[in-house]
């Protein structure tokens, strides 16, 4: 781990960050200016030097000792607009009318080499006016846990913020017991909410969500914003965002663990890693956040919970679609019926993938849900009994991979001949086939006792190296690398993490 602090000789200098700001220019209600508190030995864990570069950054000056000071908020770079944003939410189903960034506060907007505009917001740096309470502040354990899950979800292709850099703070934080303290820097599209628009809507203020409207259209959605009804087509391009997001989980075994409104982005993007988690074996009933102890966000609830999360904004919406109250409901029910047929589309068409199929035909729904019922009987791994399809598409002689998975392997080896003859259905070379499934089905995903003793060799050792070679092994999912295998099996009987933890 690096170990650098600020030399006073050369902390006049400033790290550039070349913002270009545009939510800190919103009315005040919209967010509380803020700065963050400073620390008081921070010390730098890691800068993801690759996403620096695309940010327009220069990831030396990151690393540096006023790098440093910036990452750990005990300096703002020139140009900052320190804002912590104001929103509401139903947490739990539960309505909270003002949550807000209790913990994060948003430095700027940046655009990157692409194009795009991006937040960098610190997430841990003490407390804002939105923190009920609350020190504002995270453990080094949610801080890796953020760093390595959304790292991951990018380099599995599924949308989601990031982790730009992370550091420890010197200081602890009181939780059930004293922990050590950090801070991620992350990087998101943006970080307005579906709780964003609640916050208003709470308050009746019908000019606040005009302007939040017109700003993500302006943002995320620029196609529609000469539309005949932009706030119609803004919910429609949610919905849309929201089930393929929704969709793309599923197919990966992941669980979210806290899919409260003001933990929904309405750029649909995977945000707020707190008790998130990877299944190993397939249970559609899985539960790993401590705190969700109804089971309201299993895994097999996630679209169901989607689109209850989207409807709460259909009628956040609903003043702006016009002034006939009874057309504006009706617009938001039809928009809301979307979400299914586009969820399922998604869905279905991932799991054809995962087994190897390129054309939709009738029975490819019955056969991907016959495989899943085998793997939640046999307890079988989810991540590997795909991973293996590849090894069994020359015949019965490549199935006790996938076998050795299930308690029966028959019930295995009986599914893979029906699954051999849809295949051949279809004129596609064995070895263009093996290449298509091993580019969807990860052999690396972060799994919870990896990512567990992880946190465990930083909180207790102070030893970063498994974060970092865990980083190394999610970083290429889907190759096979040798000296990594490890990181691909499933846990033992007395490695299984049961419960993931928030935060707070």
């Amino acid at each position: 781990m690096a170990t650098r602090r600020c030399n006073p000789k050369y902390c006049e200098k400033m790290v550039h960050f070349p913002f270009d700001n545009t939510y800190a220019k919103m009315p005040e209600r919209f967010f509380a200016k803020v700065s963050p508190t400073p620390v008081a030995n921070p010390k730098l864990v890691r800068v993801n030097r690759e996403l620096a570069v695309e940010l327009g950054l220069d990831p030396d000056e990151l690393s540096s000792d006023e790098g440093l000071q910036i990452l750990a908020g005990n300096k703002l770079p020139e140009r900052a607009d320190a804002i912590a944003t104001a929103y509401a939410g139903h947490q739990f189903g539960g309505f909270v009318p003002q949550l807000g960034d209790g913990r994060a506060i948003l430095l700027g907007e940046v655009i990157d080499k692409s194009g795009r505009r991006r937040d960098i917001q610190l997430k841990g740096p003490g407390r804002t006016p939105f923190s009920r309470g609350g020190d504002g502040r995270a453990a080094v354990g949610p801080v890796l846990r953020e760093y390595i899950v959304s790292e991951a979800m990018f380099a599995l292709g599924i949308p989601t913020t990031r982790a730009l850099a992370a550091v420890t703070t010197g200081e602890l934080v009181m939780r059930e017991t004293p922990l050590p303290g950090a801070i991620i820097t992350r990087v998101a599209s943006s970080h307005l909410r579906v709780g964003t628009f609640q916050f208003f809507a709470a308050r009746r203020d019908v000019e606040g969500l005009r302007l939040l409207a017109d700003h993500v259209i302006a943002r995320h959605y620029p196609a529609i914003a000469g539309s005949a009804h932009p706030y119609h087509a803004l919910l429609n391009e949610v919905i849309e965002a929201q089930a393929k997001l929704v969709a793309s989980w599923l197919l990966v075994g992941f669980i979210h663990g806290v899919m409260n409104t003001d933990n929904v982005s309405v750029a649909g993007e995977t945000i707020d890693y707190g008790p998130c988690a990877f299944m190993d074996e397939y249970n559609p009933e899985a539960v790993f956040s401590a705190i969700d102890t109804f089971g309201r966000y299993a895994y097999y609830r996630q679209p169901e919970i989607a689109e209850w999360n989207l409807a709460r904004l259909a009628e956040c919406l609903l003043p702006l679609f016009g002034p006939d109250s009874d057309a504006a409901i009706a617009h938001a029910t039809e928009a809301l019926q979307a979400f299914a047929p586009i969820f399922n589309s998604a869905y279905q068409g991932g799991l054809r993938q995962k087994l190897g199929l390129t054309r939709e035909r009738e029975g490819d729904n019955e056969l991907a849900r016959d495989l899943l019922n085998a793997m939640v009987a046999n307890q079988a791994d989810f991540t590997l009994t795909f991973r293996r399809l590849a090894d069994a598409l020359d015949g019965p002689e490549g199935d006790d991979g996938a076998a050795s998975l299930f308690n029966h392997p028959d019930d295995f080896t009986e599914w893979a001949v029906r699954w051999r003859e849809r295949l051949a259905e279809e004129e596609v070379p064995t070895a263009e086939r093996r290449r298509a499934l091993l580019a969807i089905n990860p052999a690396y995903i972060p799994r919870n006792h990896r990512v567990e003793a992880v946190i465990r060799a930083a909180v207790d050792r102070e030893d970063f190296g498994p974060f970092e070679e865990l980083l190394t092994a999610l970083s290429r999912p889907f190759e096979d690398q040798p000296g990594f295998e490890h990181y691909m099996e499933p846990p033992k009987e007395e490695e299984r993490v049961l419960r993931t933890f928030c935060g707070t």
